[in-house]
């Protein structure tokens, strides 16, 4: 599991270091630099890939953009030569990188200026410009990726980098989910627009079906957050459940309306509410084996009703958890009702503020139950405390 996030000079972060848990939330005011932490784990990935370009990037669900746009830029700051970005894991594995990405000369791959990579008790790489050895080297071309073919798969180093190389971020749109457009970044278990949905719960259900009673109980957690679904399949015969001009895919998901009459009860994901696709996006990523260790989902709260955005993120960290010690899930919020799905009693549970500061530099700081802000929960919950502006967080109109 990652543990310390260090990030220096990239977009609006000019040096900012962060603890995280399994379940991170990161709350803040439209623009104050939510996505931009999410973003530097994707430069990260690509890096530990071998190679940071805009290809790259997208694969990771990083914006592509101008090297302007990448580095820091404040009228009291310097501009910094490089990007510095670097990563802990558990046991003091640990993977950095600084990245060169000139401004009036951009290359279409970035350049590494240094690499590190340790298990937390040998240095397996260290590549820095005064390595005079090594000056054959493409400097666009990371040395992570080619040592861990030579690593044992159970090293700390290996699986950190593994992680990291298949780390992403998810942002789904209800079309992609609901099948009638592509997704134009397709992954394993579900596209990082939410594209391949229906295969995706397809694979989730027959996982978590073999699992017996404990898979069952799981997927009874999935199926009650949907009150008016009754069950939830998937068939590759559904041309009698949608409309003839409806673009669909082979495999779509079938909903079982518990309400309405059993002889015209069955839809689609076209005509299901999005709502519910939303949940099964979250909870395939979750749960499934072969999705991402490490994963971020940018704007969680998208399309879901408060009280259901609460029980949902109530589920995160068990869900995680069922599915593996390393699991870890980052994410991004507008809705305060988030809030009120977290226990932040969980020390694997963490909240965070992001704000900017006078200088509109990006800010992160830990939320903790502190003894005053217990004693303010006990009378309000959090997300009513985060709107009366004492979490901080809040835009400043």
């Amino acid at each position: 599991m990652l543990r310390r996030l260090s990030i220096h000079g990239f977009k609006s972060i000019v040096q900012e270091s962060i603890e995280l848990g399994r379940v991170n939330c990161f709350i803040g005011a439209n623009g104050v630099g939510k996505s931009n932490v999410l973003e530097a784990l994707g430069v990260l990935g690509a890096a530990a890939n071998g190679v940071v370009d805009d290809e790259s990037l997208l694969r990771r669900g990083v914006r592509a953009g101008l090297p302007r746009l990448y580095k820091s830029s404040f009228a009291t700051e310097r501009t910094p030569a490089h990007i510095r970005i670097g990563i802990e894991g558990e046991t003091q594995e640990s993977y950095r990188v600084s990245l060169l990405n000139p401004l009036e000369s951009p290359e279409p791959a970035w350049s590494y200026k240094t690499e590190v990579l340790t298990d937390g008790e040998a240095e397996i790489i260290s590549r820095g410009v005064r390595d005079t050895t090594r000056r054959n080297l493409n400097p666009q071309a990371g040395l992570a990726a080619l040592k861990l073919v030579e690593m044992d798969t159970d090293n700390a180093a290996a699986r950190l980098i593994q992680s990291m190389q298949d780390y992403a971020i998810y942002c789904p749109n209800t079309p992609t989910l609901r099948g009638v457009i592509p997704d134009m970044q397709s992954r394993r278990p579900v596209g990082l627009s939410g594209g391949q949905l229906a295969e995706g719960f397809a694979s989730l259900r027959q996982h978590l079906e073999a699992q017996g009673e404990a898979g069952e109980v799981v997927l009874d957690q999935v199926l009650e957050l949907i009150d008016w679904v009754a069950d939830i399949q998937t068939t590759s015969h559904g041309a009698s459940l949608i409309s003839s001009k409806v673009p669909r895919t082979k495999l779509m998901l079938k909903f079982t309306d518990r309400f309405m009459n059993s002889t015209r009860n069955e839809l689609t994901a076209y005509d299901a509410s999005e709502g519910a696709l939303y949940i099964i996006f979250c909870a395939t990523l979750c749960l499934l084996p072969h999705a991402p260790r490490i994963l971020a989902i940018d704007n969680l709260d998208q399309a879901l009703n408060p009280r259901l955005l609460a029980r949902l993120a109530a589920r995160l960290s068990g869900w995680l958890e069922h599915n593996g010690a390393e699991r870890q899930l980052l994410f991004t919020a507008h809705n305060p009702a988030v809030l009120d799905g977290l226990n932040l009693n969980d020390s694997e549970t963490r909240l965070f503020a992001i704000e900017r500061n006078s200088h509109g530099m990006t800010v992160v700081r830990r939320i903790e139950l502190s003894a005053e802000l217990a004693a303010l929960n006990r009378e309000y919950p959090l997300s009513r405390l985060w709107m009366m502006g004492h979490l901080g967080a809040v835009p400043n109109v």
